[in-house]
């Protein structure tokens, strides 16, 4: 499928607004015209296998107690028609990692997260279990994993993190990118695929770009509490619920009002690396962000998920944000696709 014809990228001025309608930037620079294009959404449908992810498997009758300590998100009411965003601290409150996280049963929960951290999460997770009648394994050779994107993601209108079983197989409803339906596939290994045309990994990624959620890979190891990544705004957190590790800085960061990073969408014309450094023209010393997800944009440069500084993204007029040190390629803010959740 050859969507760059799709697109015809041309000089325009561009604003940018944050969550509250405050203008953030305004710059002439080469855009392209694929952010919010109809006839892309219509076009990208298909399915891509997810072989940066791995499956944590937790069974035992503990098992919902045992990430109910563990994890930000409340386990105790994940219901089975229902996935949720959960990530896993240290005493800082700094994610070690995150999962979508889905019951088979009451006694069988999976959590999907990235494959470079799996290992060290499952060996660090397991240390907890002491006496909890709870067994975690890596179950990533025995589950099939996939990204179901347009066309294919059929079904009534579910909200994100809405769950359907069907025939073992399980669809989880994700945020949608650039506009585009999206779900996680996960069936036993060995179930047959849904039909449908394949979809690069590449494309994936920049839907996952374009949805605002980024996942904590190994660059991003304990370098951001949830709401520095906007969890607390998709359902990642909950504010309800007992005692995890680092809940106390979490909870502080959220009801004190003393969150200064936020993650943004942000778009340049150079290739960028996740756990690459942002800088703002004001402090050319100190970098004001990190990249957390990045992706070729179909129409032209690089779409990218960057946790900053909110006043660095409060100032982000032409040439103010770049991309590895003061003098790299300029980046320019975008519009998040969903609201921020300022207060509980």
């Amino acid at each position: 499928m050859a969507l760059s014809g799709y697109f015809s990228p041309r000089t325009v001025r561009t604003q940018a607004y944050d969550n509250s309608g405050m203008h953030t930037s305004t710059s002439e620079t080469l855009h392209r015209e694929a952010f919010n294009a109809p006839l892309l959404c219509r076009e990208i449908s298909g399915i891509a296998q997810l072989e940066n992810l791995g499956v944590i498997r937790v069974v035992g009758e503990d098992a919902v107690k045992f990430l109910q300590g563990q994890l930000t998100q409340d386990v105790a009411l994940i219901g089975l028609s229902e996935a949720r965003l959960a990530a896993f601290c240290n005493a800082k409150g700094r994610m070690q990692a995150s999962f979508v996280v889905f019951k088979r049963s009451e006694d069988d929960i999976l959590m999907v997260c990235s494959r470079d951290l799996l290992a060290q999460t499952l060996k660090r997770l397991s240390m907890f279990v002491m006496r909890a009648k709870a067994k975690l394994t890596d179950a990533s050779a025995d589950f099939l994993l996939y990204g179901l994107a347009g066309d294919v993601v059929v079904g009534e209108n579910h909200t994100p993190w809405s769950k359907l079983d069907i025939d073992g197989a399980h669809k989880i409803f994700l945020y949608p990118g650039a506009g585009v339906k999206r779900a996680l596939w996960c069936a036993p290994t060995g179930t047959s695929l849904p039909e449908a045309p394949a979809l690069t990994q590449g494309l994936w990624d920049w839907l996952e770009v374009q949805s605002g959620i980024a996942t904590i890979t190994l660059p991003l190891f304990e370098a951001f509490v949830p709401q520095m990544l906007n969890y607390e705004s998709v359902g990642g957190v909950s504010f309800k619920k007992g005692c995890y590790p680092g809940q106390e800085i979490v909870a502080r960061s959220q009801f004190r009002g003393t969150l200064k990073r936020r993650a943004y969408l942000v778009h340049g014309e150079a290739a960028a690396a996740i756990g690459q450094e942002v800088f703002h023209a004001g402090d050319a010393e100190q970098p004001c962000g990190l990249v957390a997800a990045s992706a070729a944009n179909p129409g032209c440069g690089f779409d990218l998920i960057v946790s900053m500084q909110t006043s660095a993204a409060a100032d982000a007029a032409a040439g103010r944000l770049t991309l590895g040190g003061p003098a790299g390629p300029a980046l320019d803010v975008q519009s998040l696709p969903y609201p921020l959740l300022e207060d509980i």
